[in-house]
Formats: C-alpha cells, structure tokens, sequence
C-alpha cells in the first residue's frame, strides 16, 4: 500500500516512496531497491518502535496511516476511493486486531478492537481547528459552572480512561469520610508489564496560595500527603497498595505560587510523586483525544417548529 502496488493507492516510485516516509517525519531514503520488499521493511521497524502499551501504536505507524488515508490523496476528491482504500487497509489491520477509520474531523485514526481504544499522537500544544476550538469553548463554559463530582465523572474519569489509565475508582464526595486525598484512584500499565498507581486530588476552582477556602492550596497539600501515606485496595490483587503519584487537578488555574508553595512544603522523595493538571491541560487534553461532550457542555437543541400548524395572525 506505501508503494501503492494495489488497487485504490497512489503508486510511487524512489523518489516519492522516500518522500511519503519524509511526510511522517521518518529517515527512511530508497534507494533503488525492490519497492515492496523494502517498504515492507521499514514498516516492521516501525512497528517494533516503542509504543505505551500493548493496545497502542508506535506514533510513527499512527503517522504512517494517516499519510496513507490522508483525503487529499484521493482522485478528482472521490471520497468513494477512499473509503475504498480505508477497506482495504482494514482487511490487513484486523488480522492484528486494530480497525482504521475517519472521524468527525475528517482525519483518519486507528483504534485497538478488542478494547476500543483510539491510538493517536495526542500533541495537546498543537494548533486547534476551527471544530476544536469551539469544542475547547464550550468544554471551558462547563467548567465554569460544574461541580465538583461533575468534574470527576464527566470530565476527568472518560479522559483518563482514555489516556490508558484503567481499574479507575472514584471515591466521591457523597461520603466525605472518603475525602483524604484519593478522590479518584487508578493503574497504569507500563509498556514492561510493571503496574504504576496513581491517585488524583481534583478540586472544581482555582488553586493558590493565599487566602482561606475549600480552594487553598494548603488544605489540598494535607490531602495529598494522606494519599500518598495511605493504602489503597486493589481487587484484582487482593491486597493493598500504596499510591505512587498523585496528580493535583484543578478546574481552573493553578498559579505558580500555589505550585512552588506545595513543591516547599514536600520533602524531595514526595515532590517528585507529585504532579499538576489545571483547566488548560484539562482543555487541550479533551479536545486533541477527540472525546465526546459531556451532556451538560453542549449547546441547547434549537427549538423546532411544527408546519402542520396554522400560523397565527
């Protein structure tokens, strides 16, 4: 399909095979050897690049079939080639359990089949569209005005799930003998099997250092040195833990004397469990993994009118 040797694929010759791989930013050059036996070469070292964990794509395949299905290549903008060629890649991605596709947006992503789960290079300081931008808007407008379990479960919950954490457990505010700090408790599988915990700390507003409220960033530093004084417990071991990180999430910024006033309060072993997600990171984050709205951030259905009616006069 690089070398565009099958039907509904531009076919290259030297120069544009190594000019393809120059579009997803790979040193691939050709050479002049057999086109398919070679391409098919640097796609398996492609595949056997580092990738975060079983269910995702090395980015540079990511890249590789984006540039493949890319809409411009199309004849005359046929989008029935296209989606022709999105066929044809599926027919050999599936074999390993993976399912290409077109989102809303247009862009071709690639997804793990068995657990639904979209491989992308999710760059959250690359420009937005026009479509993400007013996503980006109407996600900060809910932000202004959720709560705080808002925030966890519509919000927080669906991205992190969504960035590979799993066994993700929130605590809730309904029992607020919970709150000490692990608001939400999660897993994270490293590419060596090994499993990280992590625990969050999510208040609604704006974190600092000064003044005296449920938002002063010294009551969420004696919550966070809880969590991470104590055990958690882990069902699918039977046995309890202790978390190994803890990210400080706010829904709205987190100003830097806030994050120096924590960073002085930890000793150096604790400082460095610690990490910061305010309402910008949450933004970026959302939009570039193409997650759904939450219900409450989409705008209101236009009113329709019933034509069967009589107008008034």
């Amino acid at each position: 399909m690089v070398v565009g040797d099958v039907p509904h694929f531009h076919r290259r010759s030297s120069k544009y095979i190594t000019e393809f791989f120059e579009d997803c930013d790979l040193e691939f050059v050709h050479r002049g050897e057999t086109r398919a036996a070679w391409a098919a070469e640097r796609v398996e070292e492609i595949l056997a690049m580092p990738h975060a964990s079983s269910t995702a794509m090395p980015d540079a395949f990511v890249r590789l079939v984006r540039r493949l299905l890319d809409r411009a290549e199309s004849v005359d903008n046929d989008d029935a080639q296209r989606n022709l060629a999105l066929a044809a890649l599926n027919t050999t991605l599936a074999r390993e359990g993976w399912e290409a596709f077109y989102d809303d947006h247009g862009n071709a992503q690639i997804k793990h089949i068995a657990t639904n789960t979209v491989a992308q290079m999710a760059n959250p300081h690359r420009p937005f569209t026009p479509s993400e931008l007013e996503r980006r808007d109407q996600l900060l407008a809910f932000l202004g005005r959720c709560s705080e379990d808002e925030l966890i479960d519509e919000v927080l919950l669906p991205l992190f799930r969504q960035l590979g954490f799993h066994r993700i457990t929130a605590a809730g505010h309904k029992d607020k003998a919970l709150e000490y700090g692990k608001d939400v408790w999660m897993k994270y599988t490293l590419p060596t099997l090994h499993v990280l915990y992590f625990g969050i700390q999510a208040k609604k507003g704006k974190l600092d250092a000064a003044g005296v409220s449920t938002s002063n960033v010294a009551e969420i530093h004696n919550q966070v040195s809880m969590m991470l004084g104590h055990e958690i417990f882990d069902p699918e071991l039977s046995r309890r833990v202790l978390v190994d990180h803890t990210f400080i999430v706010a829904g709205g910024e987190i100003t830097k004397q806030a994050r120096n006033w924590i960073g002085n309060k930890l000793d150096a072993s604790k400082r460095s469990q610690v990490m910061f997600m305010d309402r910008d990171d949450i933004l970026n984050l959302f939009v570039v993994n193409n997650l759904p709205l939450p219900k409450g951030a989409l705008p209101a259905p236009q009113p329709t009118w019933d034509t069967d009616d009589d107008v008034p006069f």
